[in-house]
């Protein structure tokens, strides 16, 4: 089981789905367009592909990040699906799934940093991939904006401050715009790098300050992410071997 990485920044790391990798013994593959590696020109020997988060949105423009191809990445994103591979979009790579789709990502009525709790909708809640979440389920997040819907999609997951935290696409494509791969190593990372952000949001209700950040525990919401991944796989495997 091949799991392919697309990661925008070097303090963008893939955290817990890295971690999932190693236990269950699949093999990963990354394209770290922040040091101008090549998106996978062929999606044959990718399985699960996973496009990470970032400070970019899907409207920046080349110009205004030279790493960064919003357009390459949904093409990426669009052979993936086409051919039945599992996606998995967090945060900026939810925003870039839905544009893939034809869904333009918008802006959170609130910006949230920190740990905070999402809540199952019905359809989560009967979702077998995300049921185990329980109906409240405390959560990482790092954002300003959320991702489109198509007409086929179903909101799994919500928050207080944004009301598309969970999106499943179809059966194997998910957006999530929480952070639920954050350890302490990740956020200590976006900590060093968000310096200037972090200080103009001293008001802000859902943004928690450094000292907060660096004392959440981020256990919990691993271990569900890892069998939301499990279920994700198990639902790929049963579709390939059909």
């Amino acid at each position: 089981m091949n799991v392919h990485f697309v990661v925008h920044e070097a303090f963008e790391s893939p955290g817990a789905y890295e971690a999932w990798v190693r236990q269950r013994g699949h093999e990963a593959s990354y394209s770290r367009v922040h040091a101008f590696d090549a998106l996978p020109a062929s999606v044959e020997n990718i399985d699960v592909l996973v496009v990470l988060g970032g400070p970019q949105s899907p409207a920046t423009t080349p110009e205004e990040c030279a790493h960064f191809d919003a357009a390459a990445e949904c093409d990426l994103i669009v052979r993936a699906i086409k051919a039945n591979k599992a996606v998995v979009g967090v945060c900026l790579g939810a925003q870039l799934v839905g544009e893939a789709l034809g869904a333009a990502h918008g802006h959170s009525p609130e910006k949230e940093i920190g740990n905070f709790p999402i809540t199952l909708t019905a359809a989560g809640k009967n979702n077998a991939k995300v049921a185990h979440f329980g109906e409240v389920l405390e959560v990482g997040h790092w954002h300003n904006d959320m991702p489109g819907l198509t007409a086929d999609a179903k909101i799994l997951a919500v928050s207080e401050g944004c009301p598309r935290q969970i999106i499943e696409y179809s059966d194997l494509v998910y957006g999530f715009q929480c952070h639920m791969e954050f350890t302490a190593d990740v956020v200590e990372r976006l900590i060093g790098a968000s310096g200037e952000e972090l200080a103009a949001a001293l008001d802000r209700r859902f943004v928690q300050q450094p000292a907060a950040l660096r004392t959440n525990n981020y256990e919990d919401m691993n271990l569900k992410l890892f069998e939301f991944l499990d279920q994700l796989v198990a639902q790929y495997q049963r579709q390939t071997k059909g």
